[in-house]
C-alpha cells in the first residue's frame, strides 16, 4: 500500500479551461501536482502562475492535440485530467435560446477527444446542471462508458462544503479505477458558512471607494439614482420594496416580475447568492453589501469564490479592471470546490491500490 506521500508523488493533473485557477489551486490543496493549466484568455497567465505551480498554456483547445498533453506528464504517473468547459450556453442565464450553432457547444466534444487520446485513469469535470438535459452530455457520457470508463456525477450544493454562495454545479467523475465517489457533505444547514463569517471584516468602503492597503478591494461607482436606490433597499429584499418613483420602467411591465433579485443586497446569516461575471454591479444581481451603500468589493467576490485573500489576480501597477477580473472571478470554480474533487479523487486512487 502507498503512503500518501507516494501516491501524490505517482499522480499528475492537467486542467483544461483553467481561467485564473480556482479548480487548479483546490485541487493542489488535496495534494494533487498540476502539471499545466490551459486556456485561451491571454488574461489567466499572470493568476494562474502566480499562485500554482504550474505552467499556463495559451491555447485554444480546438488546436490543442493528445500529444501536446502527453508532453506535459511526467512519466510513470497516473494521469488525471480535469476542466470546466465554457458553460454559458449551457446555463438557464441563456434564457431559453436556442445555442446549438455555437461553438462553444463543441468544447465538450474536444474534452472528449483529449480523453480518448490522452486516456487519463481519472477525469472529472465541473460545469452548470443543466448541461445533463442537453445531447451533447449523453454523447460524452456514452463515449467515456465506450472507452472503459466508470461515469458518475451528481449536482452539487456548493453550501454543504463550506462554500458560501448558494451555488449548484454539475461534477462529473470518470475512472478506469471503478466508481468515484464525492466526498460526504462537510457543512450541514446549521453550519453553512455565511456572508458575515466570509466578508463581514472586510473594511467598510464607500460605492467608487478603494482600500489603500488592498487594492482589490475595491466598489463600483454608483450613480446618484443607484445610490438611492441602494439606500432604501434592505438585506433579503428586491426593487419591490422601493417607493414607486425608484423603480425602473423595465420592472413595472410584467416581464419585469420575473426578476425579483437584482437590485437586492445580500443578508450576513446566509451564503450569498452565486457569483457571475457581473457581480461588482449593484442593479446585475443580489450584489448589494447587506449594511453598506454599494455593491461587493472585487475581492470580496474573491472571498465568496473561496480564493484566499493572497491569491494575486494581476501584477502590481497594473490597471485594475472592474470587467477583467470580473469575468476572472466569476468564471472560476470555487476553490473548494476544487478541493472536494481532488480529495474524492485522492480517497478513490488510494483505495485501489490497497
Amino acid at each position: 500500500m502507498k503512503t500518501k506521500t507516494q501516491l501524490m508523488q505517482s499522480v499528475a493533473a492537467v486542467d483544461l479551461f483553467c481561467g485564473v485557477g480556482g479548480l487548479t489551486h483546490g485541487m493542489v490543496r488535496a495534494g494533487i501536482p498540476v502539471m499545466a493549466g490551459i486556456d485561451l484568455d491571454p488574461a489567466c497567465k499572470y493568476p494562474f502562475e502566480s499562485n500554482n505551480d504550474a505552467k499556463f498554456i495559451h491555447q485554444d483547445i480546438t488546436d490543442v492535440l493528445s500529444e501536446d498533453l502527453l508532453a506535459v506528464y511526467p512519466k510513470d504517473v497516473t494521469r488525471i485530467l480535469v476542466g470546466c468547459a465554457p458553460c454559458q450556453r449551457f446555463s438557464r442565464y441563456a434564457r431559453g435560446q436556442n445555442q446549438t450553432t455555437d461553438e462553444k457547444w463543441a468544447m465538450l466534444r474536444h474534452f472528449s477527444r483529449l480523453v480518448e487520446g490522452v486516456r487519463p485513469t481519472v477525469v472529472s469535470m465541473e460545469n452548470v446542471p443543466e448541461l445533463t438535459n442537453h445531447e451533447v452530455f449523453a454523447r460524452f457520457t456514452n463515449l467515456l462508458n465506450m472507452s472503459g470508463y466508470f461515469v458518475t456525477y451528481k449536482n452539487v450544493f456548493c453550501p454543504d462544503y463550506g462554500i458560501p454562495q448558494l451555488r449548484t454545479r454539475l461534477v462529473l467523475f470518470a475512472s478506469l479505477l471503478g466508481e468515484v465517489k464525492l466526498l460526504p457533505p462537510t457543512h450541514n444547514p446549521k453550519k453553512y458558512k455565511t456572508v458575515k463569517q466570509v466578508i463581514g471584516k472586510t473594511p467598510p468602503l464607500v460605492a467608487g471607494g478603494i482600500d489603500p492597503k488592498d487594492r482589490l478591494h475595491r466598489a463600483c461607482n454608483l450613480s446618484k439614482l443607484n445610490l438611492e436606490r441602494v439606500r432604501v433597499s434592505r438585506a433579503g429584499g428586491s426593487w419591490r420594496d422601493w417607493p414607486e418613483h425608484l423603480v425602473a420602467n423595465c420592472h413595472k411591465v410584467k416581464s419585469g416580475v420575473n426578476y425579483p433579485s437584482v437590485y437586492g443586497r445580500m443578508e450576513w446569516g446566509k451564503p450569498a447568492p452565486t457569483i457571475t461575471t457581473q457581480f461588482f454591479g449593484y442593479g446585475n444581481g443580489r450584489f448589494g453589501h447587506p449594511e453598506q451603500d454599494r455593491a461587493i468589493s472585487l475581492r470580496e467576490g474573491s472571498l465568496i469564490q473561496t480564493f484566499p485573500k493572497s491569491y494575486r489576480f494581476c501584477p502590481e501597477g497594473d490597471e485594475v479592471s472592474f470587467s477583467t477580473l470580473g469575468r476572472l472571478i466569476g468564471n472560476a470554480v470555487p476553490v473548494r470546490l476544487g478541493e472536494i474533487i481532488g480529495k474524492s479523487i485522492i480517497n478513490h486512487i488510494g483505495e485501489s491500490h490497497e
